[in-house]
């Protein structure tokens, strides 16, 4: 009499589409064509995950807001480039006179989730279990020098946290944790979507600027330039292990990580993944039904 083990339970097949939005500062409001050419084709995620500007753009779709809503909701912001400056002064941790008084607070350095507050749609709740799609944030565990991913809980503190660009944003304090950037450790997270999509499509942002002057960077360009290079590297090294089903790259390039008084700008050269996206998931999804 032989024995056969059991066979292991078939685990079901995943469906429906998964969306990574990837970091890169100013040139993620390139994410919104994406949003809207998917809203415009009438699928919905079954998930998102996001990481630094990434997870910012996922957590506000990931609630209800459209794309074109969206696009409304940052040009508004935007427009007026005195009015918004005001708002990231009301978001900043110190005063320029704590420079002058010992006190030692960065003067510049932004509290993420005041800046969050501010920006952010009003449709977004404060939890992940209330949005409406489920959604991963990103950010980088800054003592454990790895990505932490956060999917329950309160929501402000975990994007704040991956959006904690260093020089700019504080660090966040959660979960036993000091977070910082997501885009440090893991600059477009498709990994966090394997298993639970059966398309993954990710947008990715975060080239470096190039075809600009070739003179000495400024401080802060070469600050946040180096970690656009860093960033590019990683995601390069990950896409030789594995890719995404689709991997949209925007023609934003030209753009620095600040540049977000350049919205209009930025939205007009990513206008091209509209059809691209169209395209390469209609394509796709048809693929899988006649499978």
């Amino acid at each position: 009499m032989t024995f056969s083990p059991p066979l292991p339970a078939l685990l079901p097949k995943p469906e429906g589409v998964g969306l990574a939005l990837g970091a890169g500062g100013a040139r993620g409001l390139a994410h919104i064509v994406v949003l809207e050419a998917l809203d415009e084709l009438g699928v919905k995620p079954v998930a998102i995950a996001g990481s630094s500007m990434g997870a910012v753009i996922g957590a506000a779709y990931a609630a209800g807001v459209t794309g074109k809503q969206l696009r409304a909701h940052a040009l508004g912001l935007l427009r007026n480039r005195a009015n918004f400056m005001t708002q990231l002064l009301r978001a900043r941790v110190g005063r320029f006179s704590d420079l002058l008084s010992g006190l030692g607070a960065n003067p510049v350095l932004i509290d993420g989730e005041k800046l969050l507050d501010l920006v952010w749609p009003a449709q977004v709740p404060d939890r992940f279990e209330q949005l409406a799609i489920p959604l991963t944030a990103v950010a980088t565990d800054f003592h454990g020098r790895r990505d932490a991913l956060f999917e329950t809980g309160p929501l402000a503190p975990a994007v704040a946290g991956s959006m904690a660009i260093a020089g700019l944003v504080k660090p966040v304090s959660a979960d036993g944790m000091y977070l910082v950037d997501g885009g440090v450790t893991n600059p477009l997270p498709y990994r966090a979507l394997i298993g639970r999509a059966a398309v993954i499509v990710a947008c990715d942002v975060t080239m470096g600027p190039i075809g600009l002057e070739a003179a000495s960077p400024r401080p802060f360009e070469a600050m946040f330039g180096a970690a656009q290079i860093l960033q590019g590297a990683i995601t390069r090294e990950m896409l030789k292990t594995d890719a995404p089903d689709i991997l949209l790259i925007p023609k934003v390039q030209t753009f620095r990580t600040l540049d977000f008084f350049r919205a209009v700008k930025i939205l007009e050269a990513a206008e091209h993944l509209r059809e691209e996206v169209k395209r390469a998931l209609g394509e796709r999804l048809e693929s899988l039904n006649r499978a």
